[in-house]
């Protein structure tokens, strides 16, 4: 008699699944749902804050020979437009001067090309610089036709991003000491395409 009731108690469980399954069947297919976005261009930009509008290299005392200073300037760039078109940045200056003395219109060089990085808490695609170092920053007592000192080909650069260069001030050996410092006007242009 106990065997029967185990055999009786296992036809139940199996008549419960079967039903339950029976239950889970689908119906008929529904039409297709077709979903959509619009996604509107937003802007290619310095962030703000970049390039900052001073850079200032260390103080330094003439030793009869040529030297050679370092300082850093950050880009950081905002591309939003969607657009694949890649971006470049221009650079122009005029001479540093103090009065009428004045430094070499060569005189402010990047040495080596700048890595981009994403921003924090950002997705980015690095820029893929195609300009070749080292760069020299134009110069002239007006300022003279801006050139490319970055950019990022097509594809490439969107998102926001932050490049540093370094830039050397050459100080020749026949430099003219002064109490007031020497100082340059740097402009710099971000423009859609590499």
């Amino acid at each position: 008699m106990t065997a029967r009731r185990t055999h009786l108690g296992l036809g139940a469980t199996i008549s419960a699944l079967v039903i339950a399954g029976a239950a889970a069947t689908p119906g008929p297919a529904r039409a297709g749902t077709v979903a959509s976005v619009t996604l509107a261009a937003g802007t290619l930009s310095f962030i703000s804050g970049t390039p900052s509008t001073t850079i200032t290299f260390p103080s330094t005392t003439l030793s009869g020979a040529n030297q050679t200073i370092t300082a850093t300037l950050a880009f950081s760039i905002g591309d939003a437009t969607g657009s694949g078109a890649g971006w470049n940045v221009t650079a122009t200056s005029t001479t540093f001067s103090s009065g009428s003395h004045t430094l070499p219109t060569t005189a402010v060089t990047v040495q080596t090309a700048p890595t981009p990085t994403c921003n924090a808490a950002t997705t980015c695609t690095p820029a893929t610089n195609l300009v070749s170092f080292p760069y020299t920053l134009p110069a002239a007592a007006t300022a003279p036709t801006a050139t490319k000192l970055f950019d990022a080909a097509a594809n490439t650069g969107s998102g926001d991003q932050t490049f540093t260069p370094t830039w050397t001030l050459t100080i020749p050996a026949g430099a003219i000491a002064s109490a007031t410092p020497y100082s340059s006007t740097w402009t710099f242009s971000l423009v859609s395409g590499p």
